[in-house]
């Protein structure tokens, strides 16, 4: 009989072999076809604890073992000022998962929960500003961050509904302060219920919402509590009963937007207009 394995190499196995269709591909595609990683990367793989995360750390150690593009990696966690339970669970997962992470600590909770206007923005940038210098001084091109298929459909709703424009979340961007470094986005097209089913099929548990602005988690289970973004997976939840294909169909229409039917677009923070070329 062979050896047996470890929690870490079932977990890993499963990625690979059980969720090879839902998870595997659908992460090397957004690779190669988003052309994510490049030979002689440094890559920051942005840990949070949550199991989007902790999932495209282990994708990352996988894909980096096999790759025939070689590239780097660092796993850091920003700590934002996490109770003692969640920052041990975090820690906990790591070890189990064979994940080599580097913790830093900042006061990000402290400060945004003593502000009225916007805490949730405010969080937002404090985040991505320390997580790209962390990386930066670990000598990273690039930090990777965990937002998978349902993100970038629920963003795009979101941008509509309530931000009044038609605004989506790329694969990769560069980033507009920390010059040279880039932001990627390899769980693009894995779907959020693959992910969920993965995490229940190995047992694991992860951290959820951890922000002292919300206590309440919300019906999907994935943390982010009775927020707008709570709202759309519901909504868009309601339109699948009449239409199941009805994320694919979002997820598509941002792949192949026709400008010639808009009547106004930013482009480089700058604003056009049909009219600009309408007698031309």
């Amino acid at each position: 009989m062979g050896r047996e394995l470890t929690k870490y190499e079932l977990v890993e196995r499963s990625i690979i072999k059980k969720y090879r269709k839902e998870i595997w591909n659908p992460f090397i595609m957004a690779v190669k076809n988003y052309k994510l990683i490049n030979k002689g990367d440094k890559i920051a793989v942005c840990i949070s604890g949550g199991k989007d995360s902790m999932l495209l750390a282990m994708l990352m150690k996988h894909l980096q073992k096999y790759s025939e593009v070689e590239f780097d990696v660092e796993y850091i966690v920003m700590d934002p000022g996490y109770n003692k339970v969640n920052r041990q669970k975090i820690e906990s997962n790591a070890e189990l998962l064979n994940i080599p992470i580097k913790v830093f600590e900042t006061d990000i909770f402290d400060v945004t929960t003593k502000t009225e206007k916007s805490p949730c923005y405010l969080c937002a940038r404090m985040r991505r500003g320390h997580l790209y210098k962390m990386a930066q001084d670990l000598g990273c091109n690039k930090i990777a961050l965990g937002h998978h298929y349902n993100d970038v459909i629920e963003t795009t709703l979101l941008g509509m509904f309530y931000g009044s424009q038609l605004q989506s979340m790329p694969p990769k961007l560069h980033s507009t302060n920390f010059s040279g470094m880039e932001l990627i986005r390899p769980l693009y097209c894995i779907n959020e219920n693959s992910i969920l089913a993965w995490k229940r099929y190995n047992d694991l548990e992860f951290i959820q919402c951890a922000c002292r602005l919300t206590e309440s988690i919300n019906a999907s289970g994935d943390g982010i509590g009775e927020s707008k973004r709570q709202e759309i997976k519901m909504l868009i939840k309601e339109l699948k009963k009449g239409n199941p294909n009805i994320e694919k169909s979002i997820f598509s229409s941002i792949h192949s937007v026709c400008l010639d039917t808009f009547v106004g677009y930013k482009s480089n923070g700058i604003e056009h207009s049909f009219l600009d070329d309408y007698d031309k």
